[in-house]
């Protein structure tokens, strides 16, 4: 959750991406998005076309807990 990786977001930055609303971080993980300075964007759902927004909305309820 550090963003590691080039490109990949920090989720523990308190200025960073989970300062968004729940819609836009779930919109983004819905349909996917390209973060500034990344070679690739996440595709929808992650790739996981099985997931719903119930499992979504669980997701973001995760990474608030763990990297906030």
């Amino acid at each position: 959750g550090t963003g590691a990786l080039p490109g990949t977001p920090d989720f523990t930055d308190d200025k960073g991406r989970l300062t968004k609303n729940d819609g836009v971080l779930i919109k983004n993980m819905r349909e996917g998005v390209q973060s500034i300075g990344s070679p690739m964007a996440m595709p929808a759902k992650g790739g996981n076309s099985n997931l719903n927004d119930d499992d979504l909305n669980r997701v973001v309820i995760y990474m608030r807990e763990r990297f906030l």
